[in-house]
């Protein structure tokens, strides 16, 4: 009983993602090479994709002007065409035709999934005589055969048109020829550097052409170079490639199966000192590895856009599957290898670059750095502090998150344990935690030195000519309209102020801070505009019971708790003023005022924004220094 194919279904199940649009023209390429192979003309063969347009209808194209909108292609060769034996072979999905060449007998259904409509016309040689025969393809009819004829013409010729490409495929794929020729080039690329040759491959768009043996050496650095590793029993084979630098192309890894390429990623970030472009006594080039292997060719899915293989392989396939990451940990070694000479010079930048970073912007590393993984603090040296950051951070963490599990274990230790080993053991995790802890405190002193920054940025005038509002400053030193219950101790910087407010409680003493906006030359009597007035009757508030904490409740036993007023502005002449009526008594410097007031029971202090700073600055020093960060 023979089963019935429904080819609407059958399209629908097949899977071809929309940035796969151009792969069925070139499939249809390498269908072509593998026909000129079979004819026994490979090195006379003749190959002409031509892009066809719409000359009524153009869309812009990025550096290139506008475009004229693609709406189909040609593929032209002179291979040994659609005689019974191909001819048979087409019309039976899943076919075992050319299955040694790796070919899964459904390409042409990738054919429909992005155009209309295929229409071929071939001239082949059968039987002594020269035949042609002319057929279409549909999703709607399927294929549609003429009944072949001999023909006096003794020239073999096979001519497939591809109309009707799909908006969806259209909008995601490249649109001039050179990008179509860069593609193509990508994925039939294997024949080129392989030793059996390949045919002349021509683009042809208009009155351009674009020959990719011509494109191929342009491309081309130097000499590709093999070798062949083994993988579980499998083996592998690797292709070196240095393309000549030029656009915005990745060092990359290129997956292939039956001589295609089927994915590719970028290795840039999995080999030490792969980054940017590098450079060779004949100039700077990108680097490349193509990955063959029966394995592969076994694996690739029907729709060649991936493999049946996983990430990794754990448990009882551990030692029969090989998983990707097995495959790109294996390219990368030998990547190293054969990259060596070049990348000592960029690895010695890149860790020359952190090691800069930490010194200067980020000292919280320095004490634990050691524990990161070497291979990690080697990065691009023009990549920016932000991405850096992050990148330590994440190092950072990892180093901790092992620290951790190394402190359950000791903390933990079994029966058996050998008391002297199990020592050096405990005395190894205690010199990490000890590390940690002074990557900690670095970064407790390197956060004062930011908020001082800050601080010190925006009580200056700004651009345009006006100062920051005291909300800012505010939020920066102390979050308004909160108490330290409802702050994390990390967000309140009351230390610019005074040392002892870094740590405090309701029980011991009340303190007031009032912040002014920089440069404010308003105080006069009265609550609403006298600051100092304004935190000694707010204090008095407190203690007569009108001031509640965050969660409703009064603040207890504030009758008879010292009072602390602390006024941040500027002393501009009407903050002076205000001054001299409470009699407080200028500092040594003359950048602030103190004071005592008898009737509210308070001790006050005006501090104005350059003596916070530079108060902040001096208490702080010999930590900045300690640390080398610029006092």
């Amino acid at each position: 009983m023979s089963l019935h194919t429904n080819l609407t279904g059958r399209l629908r199940n097949t899977n071809l993602p929309k940035t796969h649009g151009l792969m069925p023209v070139f499939e249809a390429v390498v269908n072509s090479i593998q026909s000129l192979e079979e004819a026994g003309r490979l090195a006379k063969g003749q190959i002409v994709l031509e892009i066809m347009r719409n000359t009524q209808q153009q869309v812009p194209i990025e550096k290139s002007g506008a475009q004229e909108v693609i709406t189909g292609f040609t593929v032209t060769d002179n291979g040994v065409g659609f005689n019974d034996t191909n001819m048979q072979s087409f019309e039976t999905l899943d076919s075992d035709h050319k299955v040694d060449k790796g070919c899964r007998g459904i390409g042409r259904l990738l054919w429909l999934k992005t155009f209309d409509k295929a229409e071929v016309e071939s001239v082949f040689h059968q039987g002594g005589a020269f035949h042609r025969r002319n057929f279409s393809f549909t999703a709607q009819n399927g294929i549609q055969v003429e009944v072949p004829r001999e023909v006096e013409d003794r020239h073999v010729e096979t001519i497939l048109k591809l109309e009707g490409f799909a908006k969806e495929y259209y909008a995601c794929c490249r649109k001039t020829a050179e990008g179509i020729a860069d593609a193509l080039l990508e994925h039939c690329l294997w024949y080129f550097v392989r030793s059996d040759g390949t045919p002349n491959i021509v683009v042809k768009d208009g009155a351009e052409r674009v020959v990719l043996a011509r494109l191929y050496d342009q491309r081309m650095h130097a000499e590709a170079k093999t070798e062949s590793v083994t993988l579980k029993g499998y083996p592998f084979g690797l292709t070196h490639i240095k393309f000549r630098a030029g656009g915005n192309k990745n060092h990359s890894m290129f997956l292939c199966a039956a001589s295609r390429v089927v994915r590719e990623e970028s290795i840039s970030k999995k080999v030490p000192g792969l980054f940017g472009t590098i450079e060779d006594e004949d100039g700077e080039f990108i680097y490349a590895c193509y990955v063959t292997s029966p394995y592969l060719d076994e694996h690739v899915r029907s729709e060649r856009t991936g493999f049946n293989i996983a990430e990794s392989a754990e448990g009882v396939i551990d030692d029969v599957e090989i998983s990707l990451n097995e495959i790109r940990e294996k390219v990368v070694e030998r990547t190293r290898d054969y990259l060596s000479s070049y990348l000592d010079g960029n690895m010695k930048a890149g860790r020359e670059r952190v090691d800069s970073f930490i010194s200067h912007k980020a000292p919280r590393y320095r004490s634990i750095v050691g524990h990161m993984d070497a291979t990690e603090l080697v990065v691009d040296p023009g990549i920016s502090d932000k991405d850096l950051e992050i990148h330590l951070h994440k190092q950072y963490y990892k180093a901790e998150k092992a620290l951790l599990e190394e402190g359950h274990e000791v903390m933990n230790p079994v029966v058996e344990s050998n008391l002297t080993t199990y020592r050096k053991q405990l005395d190894s995790y205690l010199q990490k935690a000890k590390d940690f802890k002074q990557s900690d405190l670095a970064n407790y002193v390197t956060h004062r030195r930011t908020i001082i920054d800050l601080l010190e940025k925006h009580i200056a005038q700004l651009d345009n000519g006006k100062y920051s509002r005291e909300d800012f400053i505010h939020q920066l030193i102390m979050p308004m309209r909160k108490d330290s219950e409802q702050t994390p101790l990390d967000a309140c910087n009351l230390w610019l102020i005074d040392e002892r407010l870094a740590f405090h409680d309701y029980l011991g003493s009340i303190t007031v801070v009032e912040i002014k906006r920089p440069m404010r030359n308003d105080a006069r009597e009265g609550e609403e505009k006298d600051p100092i007035e304004q935190a000694l009757k707010y204090l008095d508030r407190i203690r007569q019971g009108q001031v509640k904490t965050a969660n409703g409740l009064l603040i207890p036993n504030s009758r008879d708790v010292p009072g602390f007023c602390y006024v941040v502005c500027d002393l501009t002449p009407t903050v002076l003023q205000r001054c001299k009526i409470f009699d407080l008594t200028p500092t040594h410097d003359h950048m602030g005022y103190f004071g005592y007031s008898k009737s509210f029971g308070a001790f006050i202090e005006v501090i104005s924004y350059n003596r916070l700073v530079q108060s902040a600055k001096e208490r702080n020093r010999a930590f900045f220094e300690q640390l080398g960060l610029p006092a």
